[in-house]
């Protein structure tokens, strides 16, 4: 079944124009571009140089000798939105940075080592498979100026006699050789899914020692984390509460006082201090314009002197005490849209970075890197939200590998939380830690779903997190809820989804050896409106408002 793809590609083009064979064969060029594709025993590397024309994308293509059948599973850009699932070859379909084929016993993974300096793609048809190399910065064009870019390095595995799971993830740590990995299971808790923001140092100080009640006699401690709700413009002078706005300057406001404090009195109730930010969203003014990017006004990770910025702004965050960073929103901050209104590409038009000789996988690789040198000064881990897996992988510790869950609605909960655990398991271990999101737990939603989730969560060997009010459980919910807390304090064999061939939400999971079947659905089915990105801001600050 394996269609080598290690090899020089059958045809490149740079833009819409076909480059043609350069410098013995493995080259191709188009006026100035010069492409080069070199074979080895593993992988293939791909090199882009160019003196003068401003680059954006080039496409290799691999013409198979066979008809192509069977089905097909890509990745997401960075956070998934309940769009994950195998499918049948479908040519127009955009796969990022990976895509497994399933044909019988034998499975096929094509993709590209984690950290490449391109933002990577696919296309899969009956005749053949496509990368798209896309290496503007930002929107437009990078200028190489006679660099030559280590664009990528493509790599395929053939599995056979093992199920597409377990060839799922051979192939990730193929992609990646070198996780950050944490050093024992991470799981606790995080306000945001019960209080919405609307949250105090009383409130923080209260959840820590419910946190430590419920996980009393356990040796590995949990992780409390303070969601967006500190942060100084979170909350006026007068006490009202910001909407709007979630950025920085990343001080506290009023409701929170000094921090350094504050992660102590967490640490002393037996819990470990985490905190949320947004590093790439700051309305300090002191910040010049220059740093900002032209379309959004997000700062600009490009220039030298924002990077710094943003290690200073992490290393106060550690130097207070906290010692796990959720950085959220880079993506959008960056790109200016989410995931999900990213059908074929992850920048529309128009625009570029400060530094125009760089490519945006690079910028993003080195921000993700700047927060890590930063974090690691202080023993901090970096869980990372709202960013791009694949070049995060080695620059993070944990990664939140879906978009939001619920405390509210259960519909998000298992769209966005189990999707994502499903599908993006088989990077558990092989690209950092994956964290699915939370068990949000309110009388919004019942009890016998959310119990369900913690049940996978609490045994799926990833990070079990949850949101609950205070003494708002009943008593027999708590004790399961013990319960759950203690398993994955431990470590697990990674579940494996039995049914993700056949729906994008399995319900048959194999859980530490044993098969367990889960009842998702409530009596009338599952509601489609499920609202993604800036709509469901909407829902939950108009859901909110009783909070």
């Amino acid at each position: 079944m394996l269609e080598h793809i290690q090899r020089v590609p059958d045809v490149v083009m740079v833009e819409e124009k076909q480059a043609f064979p350069a410098g013995g064969g493995n080259a191709f060029a188009m006026d100035d571009v010069l492409v080069e594709t070199v074979p080895a025993a593993e992988e293939l590397a791909v090199y882009v140089t160019a003196q003068a024309t401003p680059v954006k994308k080039v496409r290799l293509r691999w013409n198979f000798q066979s008809r192509l059948r069977g089905q097909v599973l890509g990745d997401a850009w960075e956070r998934s939105y309940a769009d994950l699932g195998w499918q049948h070859v479908t040519p127009y379909q955009t796969l990022p940075w990976y895509a497994l084929v399933n044909q019988g016993d034998a499975t096929v993974g094509y993709g590209v080592k984690v950290r490449p300096a391109a933002i990577c793609s696919w296309q899969i048809d009956p005749e053949g498979i496509t990368l798209w190399l896309d290496v503007r910065c930002g929107g437009e064009g990078v200028r190489l100026n006679g660099r030559r870019l280590p664009a990528a390095q493509v790599v395929c595995r053939e599995y056979c006699g093992i199920c597409p799971f377990e060839a799922a993830k051979q192939f990730c740590h193929v992609m990646c050789t070198d996780p950050l990995l944490p050093s024992q299971p991470v799981y606790g808790a995080n306000n945001w899914y019960y209080a919405y923001g609307h949250s105090s140092r009383e409130d923080v100080l209260a959840d820590a020692a419910y946190l430590a009640r419920l996980t009393e006699g356990v040796e590995n401690r949990p992780y409390f984390v303070i969601d967006d709700c500190w942060q100084r413009d979170r909350y006026h002078a007068d006490g009202t509460y910001e909407e709007v706005y979630n950025g920085g300057p990343w001080l506290p406001n009023g409701r929170f006082g000094d921090m350094a404090s504050l992660a102590a009195q967490i640490r002393e109730k037996g819990v470990l201090p985490g905190i949320w930010v947004r590093l790439l969203q700051d309305r300090n003014p002191e910040i010049p314009d220059s740093w900002r990017l032209p379309h959004n006004g997000g700062l600009d990770p490009s220039i030298p002197e924002v990077l710094c910025f943003v290690k200073e702004t992490v290393e106060r965050i550690g130097r207070w005490g906290f010692r796990l960073l959720k950085h959220d929103f880079s993506t959008f901050d960056l790109m200016n849209r989410w995931g999900c209104e990213m059908p074929y590409e992850m920048a529309e038009d128009g625009w570029h970075f400060a530094d125009q000789g760089r490519t945006s996988a690079e910028i993003i690789i080195s921000l993700y890197q700047a927060i890590l040198d930063a974090a690691q000064r202080h023993d901090m881990l970096v869980l990372g939200c709202n960013t791009v897996g694949h070049l995060g992988a080695g620059l993070m510790h944990m990664h939140r590998t879906g978009d939001d869950t619920s405390g509210l609605m259960w519909e998000r909960t298992l769209r966005f939380g189990v999707n994502t655990l499903a599908f993006r398991l088989p990077q558990h271990g092989a690209f950092y830690d994956i964290d699915a999101d939370c068990i949000g737990i309110s009388d919004k939603i019942s009890w016998e779903y959310n119990r369900q989730w913690g049940q996978l969560l609490s045994k799926s060997g990833t990070s079990l997190f949850y949101s609950v009010k205070p003494d708002t459980m009943a008593p027999e919910e708590e004790r399961e809820f013990r319960l759950m807390l203690r398993d994955n304090a431990l470590r697990h064999e990674p579940a494996e989804p039995l049914d993700w061939q056949d729906t994008p939400l399995p319900q048959d999971w194999l859980l530490d050896g044993q098969r367990v079947s889960f009842r998702w659905y409530e009596p009338w089915g599952l509601r489609v409106a499920c609202a993604t990105g800036p709509i469901w801001e909407k829902v939950w600050r108009e859901v909110s408002k009783d909070l």
